[in-house]
């Protein structure tokens, strides 16, 4: 039996989760928007598709443990960091432009997204470096 990586076990936990996430972001949607459910079962309802996003930031940090190598560990921390720079100034410009009433609100589970985008963002930016370090 072949031993998996440390990266291709975070992968398969990130597929697992983006899973999750879906088959708890569509019922959610489905019941809570048609109000099928009331009271404390609602808020459960809403909150379910909230922790596979939880989940994505756990196993984050489970690879960056669990990844031995100190040069892998270096490009997915810049990754992360260029992710975090992208989802927090975009969060705050958005945030003064919604409190000047310039912009509509944007409810606050957009920018763990827009952060799961500036993942990629940061993955071009480690190619980027790579190339010009070659």
């Amino acid at each position: 039996m072949r031993v998996q990586s440390p990266r291709q076990r975070h992968n398969q936990r990130v597929l697992v989760l983006a899973i999750a996430y879906a088959a708890l972001l569509f019922p959610a949607v489905y019941l809570l928007s048609r109000h099928l459910v009331s009271g404390p079962i609602a808020y459960a309802i809403g909150v379910l598709p909230a922790l596979p996003v939880v989940g994505f930031f756990v196993v984050l940090g489970a690879y960056l443990i669990e990844e031995r190598d100190e040069y892998l560990r270096m490009l997915i921390v810049r990754q992360t960091l260029v992710a975090t720079g992208v989802a927090m100034t975009a969060a705050t410009i958005w945030g003064f432009l919604e409190g000047f009433e310039l912009v509509s609100h944007l409810p606050a589970y957009a920018w763990p997204m827009v952060w799961i985008a500036g993942q990629g963002a940061g993955a071009c930016a480690n190619r980027v470096i790579e190339r010009r370090a070659a």
